[in-house]
This record gives structure tokens, sequence and C-alpha cells, in this order.
């Protein structure tokens, strides 16, 4: 195992932000909203909101959890670095929506500053490489022949999936801090200002549009559309989850995911930040303070609710169950029928863990300091680690014929195999 040493200086840097990362991306929305009152009262509910907003998130000075450091363990599997590169400068230590995509055997990343390389999923060779000088921040997403990504600077850029040539560009209302999603020659955006975008793949011509009101206070992020039959299905910062057709954008139904709780504003953040997912015509999706729900696709019924979990990094599955990582970085296995907790992993407390990543027997996460974790599926036990780099990784792992591919924020993209 690597040695730990530089663990202690690092966490003291980390031990507020560990706790709740996006907490920081809070405080610009917070002072807007606050300022908008008149005269006096103004400069007295700013310096009580941030006071409000640095105690909820911050746990007040000496109450943050630090990350828990790493034990020695005996471990069960061996795990093997097949192939290590570098994309840029990855997300530039910024809080972005950048994660990798494969398709037509390649694995296709792109950095914050317009790099977006393909690399040969067996080796890491790089098989071609563009530089747009775009700001992206969210994407790649994978069309018919296309790679769709979005940018800070409110702009969807489409390039060639097999030589990068960019093929179009085209402006939106705010920065798209989501990943694409294509589907009958229609690519859906989600914008930070709460519009959804349907864009022609060929073309980049916009199709249709659908906005809704973002609360004043929020967390940074959104989370990507699902695509199910002929609905778009997104959910919102308010809780909400709404269907639109995909061909015109109108509306098929809504209900309310993560209900509000709480006397301020602080306390009732309920965002669906949370890529949903979709099995079987059941979605399934997790909330910061509002818990994790089932839903019919076809009229937005809500099956089963669990209130107890917070969440805003993901979920995955496999055949019978549900995998989670909760706020406080414990992986949880949760029954697909019910939503009932079979086990939950604690061990990795405030390690800012990625959405999990189920295959064969393994849940697989990456964590702040650039570790990959596997854990037992059975009972979330450690079964192995492998550190891949120094910085944070945030985007969740991509299990393809059993080979794990992680991408971290300094740009580290690598492929890992349990031998």
């Amino acid at each position: 195992m690597s040695n730990h040493s530089s663990y202690i200086s690092q966490a003291k840097g980390e031990r507020q932000r560990a706790k709740n990362p996006f907490a920081f991306c809070l405080l610009p929305f917070a002072f807007f909203a606050i300022t908008l009152l008149p005269g006096c009262a103004a400069i007295d509910a700013v310096s009580e909101g941030a006071s409000g907003i640095s105690d909820y998130f911050l746990g007040g000075e000496d109450n943050a959890d630090p990350p828990s450091v790493l034990v020695e363990y005996t471990p069960e599997i061996k795990t093997e670095v097949i192939w290590k590169e570098s994309v840029g400068v990855g997300a530039d230590e910024q809080s972005l929506k950048l994660i990798p995509v494969i398709g037509s055997g390649k694995i296709i990343a792109a950095d914050r500053e317009g790099v977006v390389q393909a690399r040969s999923l067996t080796t890491g060779n790089l098989v071609w490489e563009a530089e747009t000088d775009v700001h992206f921040s969210g994407g790649p997403g994978l069309g018919a022949g296309t790679v769709i990504l979005g940018s800070s600077d409110a702009e969807v850029v489409a390039l060639n999936i097999e030589t990068g040539a960019v093929l179009w560009k085209t402006a939106v209302s705010s920065e798209v801090l989501s990943v694409p999603v294509v589907a009958n020659d229609i690519v859906i955006v989600r914008t930070t200002d709460g519009a959804l975008i349907a864009l022609d793949e060929k073309t980049g011509g916009k199709r249709w549009s659908y906005e809704r009101t973002v609360p004043a206070l929020s967390i940074r992020g959104t989370g990507s559309p699902l695509i199910v039959e002929d609905n778009v299905i997104g959910g919102y910062d308010n809780g909400k989850m709404m269907a639109l057709r995909l061909a015109d954008g109108k509306y098929v139904w809504e209900t309310s995911i993560a209900i509000p709780k709480g006397r301020s504003e602080i306390e009732r953040l309920v965002d669906l930040d949370v890529d949903p997912i979709v099995i079987n015509g059941v979605i399934y999706v997790a909330s910061y303070q509002g818990g994790i729900a089932s839903i019919s696709e076809s009229d937005g019924d809500v099956l089963w609710r669990n209130e107890t979990i917070s969440s805003h990094s993901g979920l995955s599955n496999d055949d019978r169950y549900l995998y989670l990582t909760d706020s406080e970085s414990h992986v949880m296995q949760l029954d697909q029928s019910s939503g009932a907790a079979l086990w939950k992993q604690k061990d990795l407390h405030q390690r800012r863990l990625t959405a999990p990543a189920a295959y064969e027997n393994y849940v697989v996460a990456g964590d702040f300091e650039g570790y990959v974790h596997w854990l037992s599926s059975t009972d979330g036990r450690q079964m192995g680690r492998v550190q891949v780099t120094d910085g944070p990784i945030d985007a969740k792992p991509i299990v393809v014929d059993n080979t794990v591919y992680v991408y971290a924020k300094d740009g580290t993209l690598a492929a890992l195999k349990v031998r």
C-alpha cells in the first residue's frame, strides 16, 4: 500500500471542504439573494446569512469531521493500473461535470481548457486530440457519430467521433454543468439557469426549449437528463422531477421527489443534482437532504421514497440492488423494490467518494486523494485499493469488460483491473 504521510498536511486544507465540498459554491448565490433586501436590512442579512451558511455547511469552526485516514488491511484482491495518461489540465481544480464517455472502441475525455482526447481502451494510446479553446464544463455526451460538450461560456460544441473535427457550435442561455444526452438526432442540454434545451444533432439548431425558475439558493450543478422511450426526464433544484416529450418539449408529467423541510432556505435545500438511472421502466434518483425515490417512468408516480438518505454524488445498480454514496461518503447498498438499506460502509467517512460503480462482485469508488477503492457488493467490506494520482477523483468510474476507467480532476485518465 502507498504511504499515507501526505494525508496529514492535506487533511488540514481539506478538513472543512471535505464535509461538504459544494458548500463554498453556495456563497455567491446567497449573497446575491440577500443583497436584494433594501437599506440597512441588507447589511444585517448578509452578515447573518454568511454566518448561517458557514455554520450549517461547515458545522462550525470545530465541528467538521476530518476525512478518515486510510488504514492498512490485507487485500483480498490484486489491483493493477493497466495504463495511465494525462488529458490536459483536467477540471483545473474547479467543480465541473467532465466525465469520460466510451464509444467506437475509444474512451473520450475533455479538460477545462478545451482539449478533447480519444484514446484506445486497451492501451491508452492517443487516437486523436482536438484543441478547441472552449472552457468545457459538462460532457462529453455521445451521439450517432458525434461527441457533444457544454461550456462555462454558454456554448454547446459537437465534434466528429472519428477525427475530433469541430462540426458545430451553438450558443445557449447559460453555463452547461451536466453531460449532454442524445437520442433520435436530438441533443438535450441542461443549463444552470434552469433551461432544458433541445438541439439538432446534425446542425446545432434549436428544436425547442423549456425554462424553469431556479431557487435563489441552490447547490452548484445540475443532474443530467434521462431520455426514456419518447420522453426527456430531469430533476430540478426545487426537488421536482418532470417529463417532457422528446420531439417537441410538451409537458407529460411532474412529481415531487424531495420535499423541502425546515425553517431556513439552507435547511430547505433539496437539489436533484444526482444523475438519475432507469431500470426496466423505473427511475431512481437521489437528492441532497431529500432522500432517494423510485418513480414510474410512464406517469411519474412515486413507488417508494427513503427520506433518511442525502446524496450529491450518484447511483449505480446491478440486477437486484442499488448502490449509493451518501453526503458523508458512506457507501450503501439498497433494495431496488423498497429502498431499504442493506449495508453501509463507513470506513471511508468524508473522503469525498465518487458515485459508486457496480460490476461483478465489486463496488468501486474514487476519493479525494486519488485512491480507487474496491468494496464487496455482498457486505461492503474493503477488498483492495490503488492510488492512481495525488489529485481528487470526482467523476464516477466507468466499467467496460471488467476494466475500470477513472478520470481525476488533475487530468489523469487511467484503466484499472483486478488480477
